[in-house]
């Protein structure tokens, strides 16, 4: 590092330690590392003798924004293009304020859209447990003979998907496969209650 400015130290040492996490974050990824989007899961039951009783949730989608930029993806990315554009810009004889000015900029912009990308990626994730409750009033077709006062299939879109189900007849008649259902109801676990409709 001899001959080099102390503005180019700081530039450098930005690049590097900005390079080295994204680096290291990429490998995690591909390898499947848990730490690979900052997610960690911990116990959320606590228990504190007597009566005291706490539940904390690890998820808080009402977290303020701004909290949630502050990210190891977001400070990996400000630091490394607040360093490659600040030796860039100094390497175009700019002076120092105006490459720490366009550093800062790119990093800043750098780390707003880091934090658009990873927010909008938090969207796009959906709970795949199906509450089924919510198949009532659900159309579908048997897929699996209902026999008179016993348990055949249905299949029937639940929460976007197609999905098959343990079924029984409401009326304890048997409805053939290929005949259109309705769901009106649920029995004891996961068995729907299904009526032929015309």
């Amino acid at each position: 590092m001899a001959g080099l400015s102390w503005i180019e130290i700081i530039y450098w040492a930005a690049t590097i330690i900005g390079g080295t996490l994204f680096v290291l974050r990429l490998i995690m990824l591909f390898i499947g590392g848990g730490l690979a989007d900052g997610d960690v899961d911990v116990p959320h039951d606590v228990h504190i003798g007597g009566d005291l009783h706490a539940d904390v949730s690890g998820d808080h989608p009402d977290a303020d924004v701004s909290f949630k930029l502050l990210s190891v993806q977001g400070m990996t990315s400000f630091f490394l293009m607040f360093g490659l554009v600040g030796l860039a810009l100094l390497k175009g004889n700019l002076p120092v304020l105006v490459t720490v000015l366009g550093g800062t900029l790119a990093g800043l912009v750098t780390f707003a859209l880091t934090g658009l990308i990873f927010t909008q990626m938090k969207r796009l994730q959906t709970e795949g447990t199906i509450h089924i409750q919510n198949t009532i009033g659900t159309g579908g077709s048997v897929y699996l003979t209902i026999p008179r006062n016993g348990t055949g299939q249905v299949q029937i879109i639940a929460q976007g998907s197609l999905k098959i189900f343990d079924a029984m007849s409401s009326d304890k008649k048997s409805i053939a496969t290929g005949e259109k259902i309705q769901v009106v109801g649920v029995a004891s676990g996961n068995t729907l209650i299904v009526e032929k409709t015309k």
